[in-house]
């Protein structure tokens, strides 16, 4: 089993490359679908979700970790479905979450603006200039985006292991070099492969589940079966009785047995106020 992800920006025909890939391998393919699956798992409304993954975060998001937080989950849902093999993935953040997993083909899709314009104003019915300013907009914010959430430009062609462009190449020119490349022994599945996979993706779905309380916790898996919170915040950085309703939360979800905290309880620093002792009668 084998995993294609497809980077692509507007109108690039990316999504086109993926479905009839999909049909030719016999594929899943998979975009929305995610966006739906998290939605439904963590009952997060899909807009908020899809504006996490396309936009940069805003100050009062960075402040409330609302981004954060939606990314942990669309990450879960994502890696949980991706993990199952013979899938075609085109989205945002495939190549991020996926960057080391060798049976992973990661794939970049461009078109030349020219055709790139004519599309947008085609479908959005606007002259010319106003179609080049909105594409290189959104181009310009899918950049920003990856940079600040992850530190890594999606235009980066070390992200990926092929960047085709439909400016010389067909739709079905690029199907045809990914059906083969697919198929070639660095991209099919070993043991140590999917164990890397199933790995990150339990990971994943721990931070999901940490991130409802505790959004910049980071989690690190001391084996298969512990696991090491540090960064903490909230209740759990307060809580005595919080800190063991999550350990048991943790082991009966995850089959966990030891769960460390990487920091000591702290004192709780919240709001006083400054009448309670003043009597007033």
């Amino acid at each position: 089993m084998s995993i294609v992800t497809i980077s692509r920006g507007s109108y690039s025909k990316g999504k086109q490359v993926a479905e009839v890939l999909a049909h030719e391998l016999d594929y899943e393919c998979l975009s929305r679908e995610i966006l739906i699956e998290a939605s439904d798992q963590f009952n997060i409304p899909e807009i908020k979700l899809i504006k996490a993954l396309h936009d940069s975060p805003t100050v009062l998001e960075r402040f409330n970790h609302g981004q954060e937080r939606y990314l942990k989950y669309f990450k879960s849902a994502f890696l949980s479905h991706i993990a199952k093999g013979n899938i075609v993935y085109h989205g945002l953040a495939g190549p991020f979450f996926l960057q080391n997993i060798s049976h992973v083909l990661k794939v970049r899709i461009t078109n030349n603006m020219s055709e790139r314009v004519a599309e947008e104003m085609k479908r959005e019915h606007c002259p010319r200039d106003e179609a080049l300013y909105n594409l290189k907009k959104d181009d310009e914010a899918r950049r920003k985006w990856s940079l600040q959430l992850h530190g890594k430009d999606t235009w980066d062609s070390r992200l990926y292991d092929m960047v085709l462009s439909i400016d010389s190449l067909t739709v079905d020119d690029v199907v045809e070099i990914l059906v083969t490349t697919v198929k070639k022994k660095q991209f099919q599945e070993t043991s140590k492969s999917l164990a890397e996979l199933k790995q990150i993706t339990f990971l994943a779905n721990i931070e999901a589940e940490v991130s409802i309380d505790s959004p910049y916790t980071k989690v690190k898996l001391l084996s298969d079966t512990s696991i090491e919170l540090t960064n903490i915040h909230g209740h759990l950085q307060y809580d005595k009785s919080a800190r063991q309703e999550f350990t048991k939360a943790m082991k009966e979800k995850f089959n966990i047995k030891e769960v460390y905290f990487g920091e000591h309880i702290q004192p709780y620093k919240g709001h006083i106020n400054p009448f309670y002792n003043i009597d007033i009668t």
